[in-house]
């Protein structure tokens, strides 16, 4: 995780809105921590041969040049501040009846264009709402917009990922989604992401067949923290040496309970299973929500 990158530095911007990640007195952002000397603990370093490995093994990294006790410290400091603003999200997300999907993927998995060929597929049947996430430009919300629904761009500056502050800030900018379905669009990057819960319901990994079918063994922290895998771009599959049957494997190694969906967004094909994944999963939220709400009628009626 980015606990040594220095990805708070700097500025995040919503939608036009500057401010620099310390300048709220509730701390919302995440600071980071540097490492002076790279020789200065090697307690996490293990040899094997010609292969040195810093981590902890899949889904426990840990980085190298902080000591154990002082990297627990710090991403105790970190995601349980972050921990507690996903919360905050996940309640209003749970008020609002939203459905909330938090995609994530290394940048040209064709996150942005899986995103506009399903806002037109989904648009007519309820409301949607994106949340954009880079480190630079508005491009990709604007191509959002394009199909009709509201955008919120968020630019990290030199973050990495987006953080649950970040959300809460942008979910100010919406009108009317009650009842819909909102995805956001996170920083194209495999690795920080995997760590930050931004009160979603689901992180959906999406990986290309034009990247490595061993993805889910190199960034195992991503593919364990997602419930789906959509592998995407499989027109292209006659054109690539990609082993499908073998990225789905590791990814089952990785994470035995993921769900996989194959499709294409340029081609069309298998969207409508992912479409279909969504409305069955977008229902549930609804029907807890119904649920939630009897619920509370019920303890009312006992007051009287």
């Amino acid at each position: 995780m980015c606990t040594v990158c220095g990805c708070s530095e700097g500025e995040v911007t919503v939608e036009g809105q500057q401010h620099r990640t310390d300048e709220h007195p509730d701390a919302h952002s995440h600071s980071h921590a540097h490492c002076a000397d790279h020789h200065a603990d090697n307690e996490n370093l293990q040899v094997k041969g010609d292969n040195m490995h810093f981590g902890k093994g899949p889904a426990r990294a840990h980085v190298a040049g902080l000591s154990q006790s002082r990297m627990v410290q710090i991403e105790q400091d970190i995601l349980g501040k972050n921990t507690l603003y996903a919360e905050h999200n996940r309640k209003h997300f749970a008020q609002h009846s939203l459905f909330v999907l938090n995609l994530v993927s290394s940048p040209g998995s064709g996150k942005t264009t899986l995103l506009t060929e399903t806002i037109t597929r989904i648009k007519a049947k309820y409301r949607v709402a994106v949340i954009e996430g880079d480190q630079q430009t508005a491009h990709d919300a604007d191509r959002i917009r394009e199909t009709g629904v509201q955008a919120i761009q968020v630019n990290t500056g030199k973050g990495c990922h987006l953080d649950a502050h970040m959300v809460g800030h942008a979910m100010e900018n919406f009108t009317d989604i009650q009842g819909g379905l909102l995805f956001i669009e996170n920083v194209g990057n495999l690795v920080c992401p995997a760590a930050f819960d931004l009160g979603e319901a689901s992180k959906v990994v999406i990986l290309s067949v034009t990247e490595g079918e061993d993805k889910p063994l190199k960034y195992p922290d991503m593919f364990h923290a997602s419930d789906l895998m959509i592998l995407n771009k499989i027109d292209l599959l006659p054109y690539l040496d990609f082993d499908v049957a073998r990225c789905i494997d590791y990814a089952k190694q990785v994470n035995p309970n993921i769900k996989v969906l194959q499709l294409s967004a340029r081609s069309g094909e298998g969207m409508q299973a992912w479409i279909e994944w969504l409305d069955e999963h977008r229902r549930a939220i609804i029907q807890q929500r119904i649920d939630t709400l009897q619920h509370e009628v019920e303890q009312v009626r006992a007051l009287l």
